[in-house]
């Protein structure tokens, strides 16, 4: 069975707190907004949020930052308990955390405190670099990609190498694989001798990556457009990767959404490209599905759930998040060996039933019970990747027993969507789901699809599948 790859994050961990309320009067003393009703909650930030969304993806990952004594450092350990590997270096001065203060859903102020840094770098560290197999740096200007530089370009001429910069912080180093800049952050870099415009359209985005491919000595620039989508260049004709739909949301840890794909489907073995579209629709529906505010924790709950930690926590915290806002779930379920017409139009049809899709897909050894040890035929993270890149697909969990009653179990569907070609007797989940209040509803497939059938005809030599 093929597992995600391991990712090493090197990178400026904070601590975010967000606060949520309302605004229904200005004060009487001054014609400030009074925000009533504040509900408070903490997530990690920086890269430690670009460490937590890898691990969401099922991969192991090593987080490298600087952490101290100071209050919000030790939050931040609690939050990433069970998440993240530590490898911690030491920090001079206060954790940096910020503050968002949000009137539906928009910011509307954000307080910064503490202005950490990392002191020096460790053998600790310095090991988890030489050893990695793949390494992204999650820079956000306070010194912990400064300190490990030169160990940074060791690895960025071994292995692959993501770098999300900031402007902060000092520029990639030279040969990695891949790098993230925004727009903004793009045209700043590119234009440090000139006063950078606030027009970041396509062509000058183009120009920008060039640019920076150049000067970093980089593979390859992807410019993150919002969005639209990212441009990749590899210093000649750009790619232009477009937003698969238009995502309406909060916009903040996008960025580190992006990249934390991105770096993951290279220590996969991935073809830049690749990598970058999965990212661009990675990005998407982390804006659609609420951001940054499914990572958060509310105050006074220090540990994160069991979910949190499991390979299958993407699936259920968005079920969770959708049961929560009043909307309905949506399951299905299956091999989907060779991914083909049929289930596609079942699980665009589960889709438009609900208002998240979560598909439950049978292990590689799960499947090997079922159907002989020819199969699959398409192991288990290449069906769980294509079935991501499906924009009806909202999550994928895997289950390895024979049927998915225990993941249904925590999932609690609304919907338990099945292929035409069942009988409801003929699903021993039928019962489960309806123990809850859940329905099973059969979809039609369309005719002559079938993966057994794919398979046989792929077996026959052009001569006989010609007569």
């Amino acid at each position: 069975m093929t597992s995600p790859a391991p990712l090493l994050v090197v990178g400026d961990a904070l601590l975010d707190h967000d606060v949520h309320g309302r605004v229904d009067r200005l004060a009487p003393d001054a014609p400030v907004p009074v925000v009533s009703g504040p509900r408070r909650a903490s997530r990690p930030g920086g890269a430690a949020l670009a460490a937590c969304l890898a691990a969401a993806d099922g991969r192991p990952v090593t987080l490298v930052t600087a952490l101290g004594d100071d209050p919000a450092s030790r939050a931040l350990r609690d939050l990433l308990a069970g998440r993240v590997d530590l490898v911690e270096l030491p920090l001079t001065g206060d954790l940096s955390s910020k503050t968002r203060v949000l009137v539906d859903g928009r910011p509307l102020l954000r307080l910064d405190d503490g202005d950490g840094r990392a002191r020096e770098a460790t053998e600790a560290a310095r090991r988890a670099i030489a050893e990695a197999g793949a390494v992204l740096v999650s820079d956000y200007g306070r010194d912990t990609a400064a300190v490990l530089r030169e160990d940074l370009a060791l690895a960025a001429a071994r292995v692959p190498l993501t770098w999300d910069p900031h402007p902060r912080g000092g520029p990639p180093v030279p040969g990695v694989r891949l790098a993230t800049p925004s727009a903004a952050e793009a045209h700043t870099l590119a234009h440090t001798d000139t006063s950078p415009t606030a027009d970041h359209d396509l062509h000058t985005a183009a120009q920008d990556a060039d640019r920076l491919v150049h000067a970093w000595h980089a593979a390859s620039v992807a410019v993150t457009l919002g969005g639209r989508g990212a441009l990749v260049s590899h210093g000649g004709t750009p790619l232009l990767v477009p937003s698969p739909v238009t995502a309406d949301g909060d916009a903040c840890g996008a960025g580190d959404r992006f990249a934390a794909t991105a770096a993951g489907l290279l220590a996969d073995g991935e073809l830049v490209e690749t990598a970058v579209r999965q990212a661009v629709h990675a990005a998407t529906r982390y804006v659609a599905e609420g951001g940054v505010r499914s990572d958060a924790v509310d105050a006074g709950r220090a540990e994160p759930r069991a979910a949190d930690r499991a390979p299958t926590g993407d699936a259920l915290r968005t079920a969770a998040r959708v049961r929560a806002a009043g909307g309905t779930v949506v399951a299905a379920g299956g091999c989907f060996d060779l991914l083909h017409a049929g289930h596609v139009a079942l699980l665009q049809a589960a889709r438009r039933t609900g208002d998240c899709l979560v598909v439950c897909v049978n292990s590689d050894a799960s499947v090997r019970r079922r159907k002989g040890s020819g199969r699959p035929l398409v192991p288990e993270a290449d069906r769980i990747r294509v079935l991501r890149a499906l924009e009806c697909v909202d999550a994928v969990a895997v289950f390895d027993e024979d049927t998915p009653e225990r993941l249904l179990a925590e999932l609690r569907p609304h919907i338990w969507a099945k292929g035409g070609d069942y009988a409801l007797a003929r699903l021993p989940e039928a019962a489960l789901v309806e123990s809850w209040g859940g329905q099973v509803v059969l979809f039609p497939y369309l005719d002559g699809r079938s993966t057994t059938g794919i398979a046989e005809r792929a077996a026959l030599t052009p001569g006989r599948a010609a007569r």
